[in-house]
């Protein structure tokens, strides 16, 4: 039960059923988001066409991801080549954001989280994928 595919199954679905609750910022009403903000310590949420634009987008775009990491999951073995490639990405993706994230001032446990979970997602997708025999042609 502990195979590399099943593993990697089950974190994909996992990550991607946390990346489409994504939807809920898509939709939220700016008053709760600015409500978060606060909470988070960083003050007043702008109230300007390009927060709100940014905020739903990005969160519809790790939407997006959520369901397109369902897909791969369905069949790790066809999507290996493709998930040592994404999980790759989501390494260099982590690692920006690290330094994003601190540069822009984003409370601690966010600069210190977000990139170094990602990065980690991404080192556990490559491992995981490259345990898993190709698929014979």
């Amino acid at each position: 039960m502990n195979s590399p595919e099943f593993l990697l199954r089950w974190l994909l679905r996992i990550f991607g059923t946390s990346a489409a609750f994504a939807l809920i910022a898509v939709v939220m009403p700016y008053d709760w988001m600015n409500v978060i903000h606060q909470r988070l310590g960083m003050g007043t949420l702008p109230n300007m066409p390009v927060v709100g634009y940014l905020a739903r987008s990005v969160s519809l775009f790790y939407a997006l991801l959520g369901g397109l990491l369902w897909v791969l999951a369905a069949d790790v073995r066809h999507y290996r080549a493709l998930l040592l490639r994404l999980g790759a990405g989501i390494i260099f993706f982590g690692l920006v954001l690290l330094v994003v994230d601190n540069v822009e001032g984003l409370p601690a446990f966010w600069a210190r989280g977000e990139g170094a979970i990602d990065s980690l997602f991404g080192l556990v997708i490559c491992l995981l994928a490259a345990r898993i025999k190709p698929e014979e042609k």
